[in-house]
């Protein structure tokens, strides 16, 4: 018989609806029966594309044993941390203090008043390596609970207390200068793989944000260097088994510091992030490899992440059917050489073998192999590789495919609608700026109220019950003004500024100008979380502050270029010191110290020639500058107010800093002009 968790929206929760656990999802009314039953609570946080999440459930969740037990002593609570973003910072802020690390499956003991005492991640189903076993502990929490309930209590207050104490310093309240991001470009060449690009050993995360630092601090430098760590570390990555060799899109991370064998499942964030990185790399280099991994990357998300409603669902998993009815990590994905054979013939399977790196002894699990390209040098027919990769693209087509988690989450479809929109710009590709409109239309029909508030996720074209957060406002902004750069629809840019004005009431600390995670008037945790590094995604503070400076270029609102300064604080204290964890937000100051530029071009917007200047203008390397572009007459953007044709003919016209250049009709002199 389904638990509480059948009706809900989140594709996670509804994957434990059939548990034997009698699950509470996160309400008052989960705690409300801890308090009157005295039960402590079992908070459990994961996602649905989370292989270990998988597992435990399978070993612990599906046990009717096990669920006896918890039914009996605790009151069982999921929470989808996609869902709700807050609720898994509070608490894995919690785990990390105590443990030093932190994971999903997050397994938390709270009080019946939320606060936590004891935590964990994945606890295996007997006791393993050191590692108790899940009813060990469920054992030991109940003995204590029941036992010695008031060591318990001072236990979690102290937690509190510690959790309460540890508000970010603001750090500098100046704004990041030259000095502090020639600091973080130091920061990053140290922690460089020359080797293999990327920073840092295993595992190896994709690091777009921090590559985005580099390809602006290269534009606004020169420095060579910058450039070639972005480069190298974006082909390594493409070459890859982190990237999908066969259908394009990249996996959630690397195992190994080399990008070959990756964790497998593929999110929306990271290929919205990704693809946008390799459409810059392009118009800094005109890599042809960036050129066709920023295409292949938007096209999976358009192919099979794009939802019936228009949005972007969140995730593929890692875990498929082998085909035997077992669910594996990677099945879906991994060749053996006899597979190559069945699908191939001998000579094909051959050339294909030795193309995509599939050995005998494999590079994965059993004998088989991630596809790869790890031939840099050589010449091979492209014809005949072209028919090798439809020909296996087709095969795997036949093998049971990775879940969905068809949820839609408006800051993750709001990166996605940035990165289709300009990769559309860039390769005069239409139908992406159609998906990037479709998704944006959704966030704005459904996800957004009549208070221009936003909800996090929806679901099937239902809206889930859970605020936005920060980055939800801020991503969406995002993507919102970069509509509104390639389109010349002032109407999105009059919708991101009623999000960024929430960010300015809500999110913002009145006096420091720090950022919150949560609105003022969100549920009240435990604490209010707060976390302005950037991890998988930018950190809500480093994407408000992006989209709040070009909300400001774009508009001449001084109260959010003002606030943006405010919030870049924090860069100048964290970059040179940690720049990893902060690439968005050293991003961000590139702009700030460039301008950002402000670009206006005026003319027919059926005339070929405003189409070639608004194209310039669109693939300039200025960093974070804002285009706007419309009729000579129109209003639907502030930047093209009393801007008129010279001689007739469609005109560019480039600002920065209050200072304008003279206005132009002739495409090299605006390109020019971007590139000082």
């Amino acid at each position: 018989m389904p638990n509480r968790l059948a009706h809900e929206t989140s594709p996670y929760l509804l994957q434990h609806a059939d548990n034997p656990v009698d699950w509470w999802p996160w309400s008052a009314d989960a705690f409300e029966e801890a308090r009157k039953s005295g039960k402590p609570v079992l908070l459990s946080v994961g996602y649905s594309s989370c292989h270990w999440c998988h597992v435990m459930a399978h070993e612990s969740f599906e046990d009717q044993e096990t669920a006896d037990y918890l039914n009996a002593h605790f009151v069982s609570v999921k929470v989808d941390r996609e869902e709700r973003p807050d609720v898994d910072a509070v608490y894995m802020e919690a785990v990390q203090a105590a443990t030093g690390q932190g994971g999903w499956p997050m397994t938390v003991f709270l009080t019946p008043d939320a606060e936590p005492f004891y935590f964990g991640t994945y606890f295996p189903p007997a006791p393993r390596q050191g590692s108790p076993s899940f009813r060990q502990v469920l054992e030991g929490v109940h003995s204590a609970w029941t036992d010695r309930r008031d060591e318990v209590a001072e236990v979690a207050e102290k937690i509190v207390r510690d959790l309460a104490g540890r508000e970010i310093a603001f750090g500098d309240t100046q704004v990041p200068g030259e000095e502090d991001l020639a600091g973080a470009l130091l920061g990053l060449t140290r922690d460089y793989d020359a080797g293999h690009g990327g920073f840092g050993g295993a595992p190896k995360f994709p690091p777009s944000m921090a590559i985005e630092f580099l390809l602006r601090h290269h534009a606004r430098t020169g420095a060579e260097g910058a450039l070639q760590m972005a480069a190298d570390t974006c082909e390594r990555m493409a070459r890859g088994g982190i990237y999908d060799q066969l259908a394009g899109g990249f996996a959630r991370y690397s195992v190994d510091r080399e990008w070959v064998v990756p964790h497998f499942e593929k999110m929306l964030y990271d290929n919205a992030l990704l693809c946008r990185v390799y459409a810059h790399l392009w118009r800094s280099t005109g890599s042809d490899l960036a050129r066709r991994v920023a295409l292949e990357t938007a096209d999976f998300m358009v192919r099979e992440l794009r939802t019936n409603e228009g949005g972007f669902a969140s995730a593929l998993d890692a875990d498929s059917d082998d085909g035997t009815g077992k669910h594996v990590e990677g099945a879906y994905y991994v060749w053996t050489p006899a597979q190559l054979r069945e699908v191939l013939g001998e000579q094909d399977a051959e050339l294909a073998a030795d193309y995509f790196g599939v050995t005998e002894e494999g590079t994965f699990e059993e004998g088989a192999s991630v596809l790869q390209l790890p031939q840099s040098e050589g010449v091979f027919d492209a014809e005949r590789i072209a028919s090798i990769r439809a020909r296996l693209l087709e095969a795997r087509g036949e093998r049971p495919a990775p879940g969905r988690d068809d949820k839609v989450v408006a800051a993750w479809n709001g990166l996605a609608v940035a990165a289709l929109a300009e990769t559309g710009a860039y390769f005069d590709r239409p139908d992406l700026i159609e998906a990037a409109l479709g998704a944006a239309d959704l966030l704005v029909r459904l996800h957004l109220d009549e208070h221009a508030r936003l909800s996090r996720t929806s679901k099937d074209g239902r809206v889930g019950a859970n605020a936005g957060v920060l980055e939800d406002y801020a991503d969406v902004s995002e993507g919102f003004l970069a509509l509104a750069s390639v389109t010349g629809e002032g109407v999105w840019l009059e919708f991101a500024g009623f999000l960024l004005d929430h960010v300015l009431v809500q999110f913002t600390d009145e006096e420091s100008g720090t950022l919150y995670d949560t609105a003022a008037d969100a549920e009240k945790l435990i604490r209010r979380p707060q976390d302005p590094t950037d991890n998988a995604t930018p950190s809500g503070w480093s994407a408000a502050a992006g989209a709040l400076l070009s909300y400001a270029a774009q508009t001449g609102a001084e109260p959010h270029r003002a606030a943006a300064e405010r919030a870049l604080g924090v860069v100048k204290a964290l970059g040179p010191r940690a720049p990893r964890f902060i690439g968005w937000g050293l991003a961000t100051a590139e702009a700030l110290l460039d301008g950002p530029r402000e670009v206006a071009v005026v003319g027919p917007v059926d005339d070929p020639a405003t189409k070639e200047l608004h194209r310039a203008a669109l693939l300039a390397t200025a960093p974070g500058a804002v285009v706007a572009m419309g009729a000579p007459d129109s209003d639907e953007l502030p930047l093209l107010a009393e801007r008129l044709l010279v001689s007739g003919e469609p005109t560019a016209y480039v600002c920065r800093n209050f200072t304008c250049d003279a206005p132009t009709t002739d495409v090299d002199r605006l390109r020019e002009a971007l590139k000082r």
